[in-house]
């Protein structure tokens, strides 16, 4: 069976078609249009593309930013501001003229992770993004879940557990909440604290790889928040095995720090949950986006 996916992203669209047995048969990049009815043409010109070479009709699934109203089915919560409130799902299929498959970007990332990648493994798998913002999905027994509000995986917006007083005096996050976990751990939120403390103009990434005695220590506040933030979600899910993904997620020693760190706030006396680095790298969003449509699909 072959099969699509779809990365609608900010700046750039990814199309991939896959096999059965999941290697590539196509690859595509474009540039994202700035507006709503270009996204939509783009897309149908990226399955035509991807179908002309393969010679074959496709299933296609869609990895887009936001989420779904499970009320309204509008798009909600999207950066790409021009799909928000639009019926997303509704005017691509009929564009493409089929029945299409759709998740966020991170539930995307996740269910390629655990399908065929570094938590293929898994049982229970948490898809974690450390990035410019901080989201996730959870794939149980190879299926994504979607959820009652279809949020399932947001752990970015629950609060920073356990915080200290120094934490407490946290920013407020663009959902309108504060204390909210993505305003310490996306890129964006721990640089911000850390220039704030040392006085200092450093990105994340120049933060993950200096080699100076405040940045050691930052790695290190970071890692503790991480494992706060994690072992509050395995104690709700279980979850065998937690993937990396985002450029946070590269920091050299988080990995290690992190799963030291997660005994002491997890509600069992063993830890057997592993955390793992990505294995498809930028690559999952599109390759979870075709895994929508599993093989046997």
């Amino acid at each position: 069976m072959f099969r699509i996916g779809i990365d609608l992203g900010g700046t750039k669209i990814e199309a991939l078609g896959l096999d059965t047995a999941g290697e590539v048969m196509h690859r595509a990049r474009i540039a994202t249009p700035r507006d709503y009815e270009g996204s939509l043409a783009a897309i149908r010109e990226l399955v035509r593309d991807a179908e002309r070479e393969a010679g074959q009709r496709a299933h296609v699934g869609i990895g887009h930013p936001g989420s779904l109203s499970p009320a309204t089915g509008r798009l909600r919560n999207a950066n790409s501001t021009w799909l928000n409130g639009r019926s997303f799902a509704e005017d691509v299929s009929r564009t493409l003229d089929r029945p299409t498959r759709f998740a966020n970007d991170a539930d995307c990332f996740a269910l390629s992770e655990a399908t065929d990648g570094a938590g293929r493994k898994g049982l229970i798998v948490l898809g974690v993004i450390l990035g410019t913002g901080v989201g996730g999905g959870i794939v149980i027994n190879g299926r994504l879940l979607d959820g009652a509000q279809r949020i399932a995986g947001e752990w970015g917006h629950n609060p920073l557990p356990w915080m200290n007083a120094a934490e407490a005096d946290s920013p407020p996050c663009w959902c309108g909440k504060s204390g909210c976990i993505e305003t310490f751990l996306s890129g964006p939120g721990w640089s911000a604290r850390f220039n704030k403390q040392y006085g200092k103009r450093l990105s994340a990434q120049q933060i993950a790889l200096s080699q100076s005695p405040e940045a050691e220590a930052s790695r290190d506040a970071y890692a503790h928040q991480l494992a706060r933030a994690l072992a509050s979600v395995i104690n709700i899910i279980d979850a065998d095995i937690i993937v990396l993904g985002g450029g946070v997620s590269d920091t050299p020693g988080l990995i290690q720090r992190t799963q030291a760190r997660l005994g002491e706030f997890l509600f069992s006396d063993v830890v057997k949950t592993r955390i793992v680095i990505h294995h498809h790298g930028a690559s999952s969003g599109v390759r979870g986006a075709a895994w929508l449509w599993p093989a046997k699909a």
